[in-house]
This record gives structure tokens, C-alpha cells and sequence, in this order.
């Protein structure tokens, strides 16, 4: 098989004969260098094989990825639990043949393909060979594919699967983890992330067809095969022109001196943003040049997650100080999550969690719609969503102003497909999101998205300078309107799944077998749900209504001083995070007796429940 390598090159087959003495490692072995065509990956297999590293052959040999809350993510490398050539063409195969199943019309309506700009040289990997190797599977089946020729955002994939009517879509991204990672994000036809039985029947036609087929390496098909479409310019086009009916303040737009600075995080935001702006008639924010350009090393922040705070803002801040720009806007580098930070009076920043911009595009997108619906509009048709791990502030508007709010479990995915079980059912969905800096405004796309977010940010601000007022003023007044929600979510780095699964099996027997704490420290737990088992003490059958998710640890309580806490493990990363929020009536308006109290109950739920130091777990890094 010439310089790709495989069951004809003499080197692989001396390796494939070596003998590791373990039965499924060897067949493991065999597979792997009986199959893989990418040289740099095979190497590594190679390597590890001559070198006697079983334990490490095991490891990435003998388990497969999995869906989690955002897809397949893990790091890119050798290994069929890793992200590479041929566990990306396994998935494909592994759709194409459950698409196949679950429509007729597959090739007829076809598959958008998307890729952001991560890349790994070590491994020969890239978000773009990835995509092409995901489009040369059904092109090589005769099935139509939507190929993007750049990299676009995240959203877009979503977006073009419902406006193209495809039947589904990948988006290769790992979003805002490190760069080591890459991930395959899949979407069903109605435009939201796959969620159960999807993804379990996924996995199971994966398992079926292993082997690659003819074809499935062809990633030249791309460039030659008629069945390839590139819809770039439509949907881009379109996604602009929908975008502007989320956009309520024009004049304003265009007349304002505010200026905005928005970084992209070395990923796919800039143009994209830079459209948005002109799309709602303001002046192009100003980008960071050294973060405005794709780099897959993100080579000016230690992590590409703007989640993180003014440590990973700083030469955004630097420039906006320079600039005189009040707001600073930063989209992850696949452009799906944003985050704010705006100039306060005394000179330093304020960096808005997700929680608190979430309260403030809940107060926009329903006052907006209030001001501008028709005059039968029925508030109790209106809706806005939150997963259950996010600031319950919407509820408390919701109660006050008359809308539905309804929880999901954590995850776009979730999210993304309630949205469109109410939009089918004649429902009005204004807003949704998850506290990890995650916005759906509007119903254009049923996912995050940062794009969208960036400008009607850009808007609000806007529309409330000219009232005299700043974001963080018009926060204070939401929360003594509809109450404080004062949040707090961070985490803790564990590598060892079995010490995270001791941490939670004991939550499950703390005093005796099968009973849960009663209390924290000197807090009293009022109710308890577990998520992962099914259990919520609240409810008069003890069952959870929101579903049962066995593959993840999931448990939150519900203290009597009104504070809500949830412990759970991250579905794309090795991290314990804790969420915490106090949520106070309107009268209750001391903030610092609230935070106070809100950090002894963290402080207690860190010491009694995750014992760091007794279990190994490295702290959040601030």
C-alpha cells in the first residue's frame, strides 16, 4: 500500500506478528495498523509497540469515544479513543449507516459537513482533513454533502442543516478546550445536537463497521466529486439577513459613538462578527490583531476559554483601554459562546459571568418582544429556557412578568431540542442558555451561539447608554426588581475516574447505605436530586423529572437558606465543577450578607463533600 502503509508494508506486518500477550490488545494492534493510512498516527501505534508500552496500547487502543454533552472530544492523537483519521471515518461510517436506516430520502436531501481551524502536526490532524475525510464517506456513498470551503462558525452547521433540509450534520470542533483536543459534533434535521436513543444507536452502527471502506480515505472526493456542494455564501448570507430580525434599535446602532473591541480567540470569529455588526448598522468592532487570525496553538492565552476571565482578556482589555472602547466582546474559537467585559466608572474591568449577562438577555430579549409584539400576543405563549445547572434568574422573571421557564439537563442538546418540540407546537421561544457563557437569541439557530450574542450585546449596551445607563447598572436594577441570583461555579482537576466515582458514590451512602446527607457543615439540605440514579427527594414519587443521564454523575441540593448547589463531572473535560447560587426574594437586597453566606456554604460543600485534599483533586487555577 506504498508510503500510506498497511497490511502490504514489511515494517507493520514484523509488528502486527509481535505478540503483546494479551488477546485483545494483539487484535487491537492488528486493526490499527491494518487500517490506519495516516503515517503519522500509525508511527505512534508503531512506537509504542516496539518499545513495549502495553499499558499505554491499552489505553488507547482498547476503549472507543463515546458521545458526551457536546459530541465525540478528545485529545487528537493515535488510538481509537483518541480523535484522528480513522476514528473520525468509523463515526461516519457509523451514521451514514443509521441515516440510512432512519430515512428514505438521505440521498436526495444530503449532509452539511463544518470545520473550525484546530490542528495538530504531530499527528497530521486538522479540523479541515478531518472534515474532508467526514465528506468523503458519503460522497464515496453516493450521498449529496454540504461542504463548507473555510471554516465557519459552529452555529452555521445547525443553521445549514435546517435551511439546506439536510438530513444531519458534523461540525469538527473541540470549541474552547485545550489544543490538544478535537471533537465531532453531530446534528439532527431539526437543527439541535443529537440527543438518547440518537446517539446510543450511533455508537452501536459504529461498532458494526470498524473497518474502513473502499473509498472512505479519499479526501480528495471534496474537490472532484459532483455531489459536493459549498454552501458557504448562501448560508452565510442568509444567517446575516435572519439575523436582523432579532436587531430592534437600528438608528441607535448607527448613530452611536460607543465603540466595541472583540477578540476571537486565534478561531473563526472575525469575519463573522465583523458581518454581524454591519448586519444591525454598527461600525465594525475593532479586533485584537494578534488573536484575530486562525492559530491553532492559541499562542497568546494559556487556554482558549474566554470563560476564564479577565486573565485570558488581557490584551483585549489593553486595547479597548487604548481604544476608549467601553465593551469588550469574545467569542470562543468556534464562535458558539461569548463572553462580555465592560470599562466601569473607577477604570477596571467588570468581566460579566454567564449567569449575570443571562439575566440581562433575558430582561432584552422580553422587554424587546413586549415593546414590539402585536396586541393579541399572549404572554402564555411565550418561553425561555435555562439547562438546570444556570442561574434560576429567569424563572424569577418569568413568575413576575407571566412567560414560561422551563429547566433542561446540562448540555446545548438539550436545550436545542425542547426549543423545537415548543416552536412545532405553536410556542414563542424569546431566549435560552447555560451558565458557561452559552446564548440562543431567537430561534434562528437551535444552538449557542456566540455570533448572534456579540451583536444584541453590542445592541442592549447601546440602547442603554442612551438612557444613561451601563450594563452593570442595568444588572443591579434586574436583580432588585426581580430579586439577587448570586452565583458562583468553578472546579477542581481530577485525572482518576475511580476517585471521581468514589467522591459520588459516597454523597449516595454518607451516613448510612443508600441515604444522601442531610446536611452540609451547618446547612440544613432540604431536598436532594440525583440525576445519574433517577432520585429526587422533592417529588411526591421520589423519580426526577428531568431525565435519568447514567453516564455522567449528577447531584444538586437545595438548602434551607435557599441556596441551590450542584456537584457534577464534565462531559468533555477531567473536571469536578460545583455550581452555587443564592436566590433571594426582591426584599432581600444586602448583597454582601448574600455573598457572604453564599461562600461559607461553598467553603462548607468543598471541605464535607469533595475533601480535594483527601482525594487528590488540583484546584481551578485563578
Amino acid at each position: 500500500m506504498g508510503e500510506c502503509g498497511g497490511p502490504g508494508d514489511v515494517n507493520s506486518n514484523v509488528l502486527i506478528a509481535r505478540s503483546t500477550g494479551d488477546a485483545q490488545l494483539d487484535k487491537a494492534v492488528w486493526q490499527w495498523l491494518s487500517w490506519d493510512k495516516n503515517q503519522k498516527t500509525k508511527e505512534q501505534i508503531e512506537s509504542l509497540l516496539q518499545n513495549g508500552k502495553h499499558k499505554e496500547l491499552r489505553d488507547r487502543l482498547c476503549c472507543r469515544l463515546t458521545f458526551g454533552t457536546a459530541g465525540l472530544r478528545s485529545a487528537m492523537g493515535a488510538g481509537f479513543c483518541y480523535i484522528n483519521d480513522l476514528t473520525v471515518i468509523q463515526s461516519t461510517q457509523g451514521i451514514y449507516k443509521y441515516l440510512e436506516r432512519c430515512f428514505s430520502d438521505f440521498k436526495q436531501r444530503g449532509f452539511v459537513v463544518g470545520y473550525d481551524t484546530r490542528g495538530q502536526v504531530t499527528s497530521n490532524c486538522s479540523s479541515k482533513k478531518l472534515a474532508k475525510l467526514t465528506a468523503a464517506v458519503l460522497l464515496a456513498k453516493d450521498v449529496p454533502v454540504y461542504f463548507f470551503s473555510t471554516y465557519v462558525p459552529t452555529p452555521f452547521v445547525p443553521y445549514a442543516v435546517q435551511q439546506l433540509k439536510a438530513v444531519a450534520g458534523v461540525m469538527i470542533t473541540a470549541s474552547h478546550n485545550r489544543k490538544e483536543d478535537n471533537g465531532y459534533k453531530v446534528y439532527w434535521e431539526n437543527g439541535a445536537q443529537i440527543t438518547s436513543p440518537h446517539d446510543k444507536e450511533i455508537i452501536k452502527c459504529i461498532e458494526e463497521c470498524v473497518e474502513p471502506w473502499n473509498g472512505s480515505w479519499n479526501e480528495n472526493l471534496v474537490d472532484t466529486s459532483p455531489l459536493r456542494q459549498d454552501p458557504l455564501k448562501k448560508i452565510c448570507d442568509c444567517y446575516m439577513e435572519d439575523l436582523k430580525k432579532i436587531c430592534y434599535h437600528r438608528e441607535l446602532n448607527v448613530q452611536t459613538n460607543l465603540k466595541f473591541v472583540h477578540t476571537s480567540f486565534h478561531g473563526v470569529g472575525h469575519d463573522y462578527v465583523q458581518l454581524a455588526f454591519k448586519a444591525f448598522g454598527f461600525q465594525p468592532p475593532i479586533p485584537v490583531p494578534e488573536q484575530k487570525d486562525p492559530d491553532p496553538d492559541f499562542s497568546t492565552v494559556k487556554c482558549p476559554n474566554p470563560e476564564e476571565g479577565e486573565s485570558v482578556l488581557e490584551l483585549s482589555l489593553r486595547l479597548a483601554e487604548k481604544e476608549s472602547a467601553k465593551v469588550v466582546v469574545a467569542t470562543d474559537p468556534d464562535a458558539d459562546r461569548l463572553a462580555v467585559a465592560e470599562q466601569q466608572e473607577n477604570g477596571c474591568w467588570k468581566v460579566f459571568t454567564g449567569n449575570e449577562l443571562a439575566a440581562l438577555f433575558g430582561w432584552w430579549m422580553f422587554s424587546r418582544w413586549k415593546e414590539n409584539c402585536t396586541q393579541d400576543a399572549d404572554v402564555k405563549n411565550v418561553y425561555m429556557l435555562a439547562t438546570t445547572v444556570s442561574s434560576k434568574i429567569l424563572r424569577a422573571i418569568a413568575l413576575k412578568e407571566g412567560f414560561h421557564f422551563e429547566e433542561t439537563l446540562p448540555g446545548f442538546k438539550w436545550i436545542g431540542s425542547r426549543v423545537k418540540d415548543l416552536l412545532d407546537n405553536g410556542k414563542e421561544v424569546l431566549f435560552a442558555f447555560e451558565e458557561s457563557i452559552g446564548f440562543m437569541c431567537g430561534t434562528s439557530v437551535l444552538d449557542k451561539d456566540g455570533v448572534s450574542a456579540a451583536v444584541v450585546i453590542a445592541e442592549m449596551a447601546t440602547y442603554l447608554e442612551s438612557k444613561n445607563l451601563t450594563l452593570a447598572q442595568k444588572l443591579v436594577e434586574i436583580y432588585e426588581t426581580y430579586g439577587y441570583h448570586i452565583s458562583k461555579t468553578s472546579y477542581f482537576l481530577c485525572y482518576d475516574p475511580p476517585t471521581i466515582k468514589r467522591i459520588f458514590e459516597k454523597l449516595r451512602n454518607f451516613d448510612d447505605p443508600q441515604s444522601y446527607p442531610k446536611c452540609c457543615g451547618i446547612y440544613n439540605i432540604l431536598h436532594v436530586r440525583d440525576i445519574t440514579t433517577g432520585y429526587d427527594s422533592s417529588q411526591p414519587n421520589k423519580k426526577s423529572v428531568l431525565p435519568v443521564s447514567k453516564s455522567s454523575q449528577m447531584i444538586t441540593f437545595t438548602f434551607q437558606n435557599g441556596c441551590v448547589a450542584t456537584l457534577r463531572t464534565s462531559g468533555t473535560e477531567p473536571k469536578i465543577k460545583y455550581y452555587a447560587e443564592m436566590c433571594a426574594l426582591p426584599e432581600q437586597s444586602d448583597r454582601s450578607l448574600l455573598e457572604e453566606e453564599l461562600q461559607k456554604l461553598i467553603e462548607a460543600l468543598i471541605e464535607n463533600f469533595l475533601e480535594p485534599d483527601k482525594n487528590g483533586l488540583i484546584w481551578r487555577s485563578a
